[in-house]
């Protein structure tokens, strides 16, 4: 759903034009709304299950799920509030199904691929910086949901905690507890690789 080299979408459409627009019948406007949403809906997602197909499926759900649901949106809240919403309920609903397992080496590998090292980098380099990364996203999968979520969206979605609030609705103070107990038992994790850093 997200082509590589696609620029993210810039129009001067407010996203609520747009939703009016797509619930008078023009079914354009919301290609509209998903063009603009759609990468940070599946970096969410990606980062909340560490799947790259399961994301895409995360990320058409969301959309699907919009659309049909589109006139019940009553813009009391942002429209990317209510579709990040739409989006972290599809993962949790995901994560339910699957269990608790983290992923394998061998997924994490298969989701990843090979990438040779660049001419700037040694293959040891890249290898090295890889192994961190993947045990850093194997520490993130370990939390408890609701300390995952808020982490990933204050320091991969970039969002700030009263966006983050207004989602989930709850408090701004509960995210904020959230997020920094979630960095404190990461932080705890990941411990060990001071050493080897």
């Amino acid at each position: 759903m997200v082509p590589k080299g696609v620029e993210p979408f810039e129009g001067a459409e407010q996203d609520n034009e747009l939703i009016e627009r797509t619930l008078n019948g023009e079914p354009q406007a919301f290609n509209l709304l998903v063009r603009r949403w759609e990468r940070q809906i599946y970096a969410l997602a990606f980062r909340m299950l560490g799947r790259e197909e399961e994301a895409y499926d995360i990320c058409q759900e969301t959309f699907m799920s919009a659309y049909r649901n589109l006139s019940k949106f009553r813009g009391e809240a942002k429209f990317s509030s209510w579709l990040y919403r739409i989006a972290l309920n599809c993962c949790h609903t995901r994560l339910r199904s699957r269990g608790n397992s983290d992923l394998s080496l061998e997924q994490q590998l298969e989701d990843q691929g090979f990438e040779p090292a660049t001419n700037s980098e040694s293959l040891n380099d890249t290898l090295h910086r890889d192994q961190i990364a993947g045990i850093v996203k194997r520490a993130l999968a370990g939390l408890p949901p609701e300390m995952r979520q808020v982490i990933i969206m204050k320091e991969y979605q970039g969002l700030k905690f009263h966006e983050i609030a207004e989602i989930l609705n709850i408090p701004v103070s509960t995210v904020k507890t959230r997020v920094y107990t979630g960095l404190e038992q990461l932080k705890q994790r990941l411990s060990h690789l001071r050493s080897v850093l």
